[in-house]
């Protein structure tokens, strides 16, 4: 598995890099991963997104389907590629610290 160092931490990734580890998660991170994309600051919407996605998968083990992250967070599908640009599957999950999902979000 491969390492990389972000906010300061030394965190293993899968071969996308998503973090492996759930429980090394700070805001720190899902800041550093948002730079590295381009989002140079994380508004209340970003982190109501991340965190929901956060909450679900530690109480369920997997990631939500997408229609239930749009109902539960309020927005459209638009919104969500507006506040994460490689979408909710592929920056909001790594951005939340959760493993990549395996359907779709």
């Amino acid at each position: 598995m491969a390492q990389i160092e972000m906010a300061g931490v030394t965190l293993e990734v899968d071969e996308n890099g998503f973090m492996q580890d759930t429980d090394k998660w700070t805001e720190d991170i899902a800041k550093a991963y948002a730079e590295k994309e381009g989002v140079t600051e994380l508004t209340e919407d970003h982190m109501k997104g991340i965190l929901y996605l956060r909450n679900y998968y530690l109480e369920y083990g997997i990631c939500p389907m997408i229609r239930k992250l749009i109902k539960e967070t309020g927005f459209n599908l638009s919104r969500l590629y507006e506040l994460y640009p490689d979408g909710p599957a592929n920056s909001a999950c790594k951005w939340a610290g959760v493993p990549k999902p395996t359907g779709c979000v």
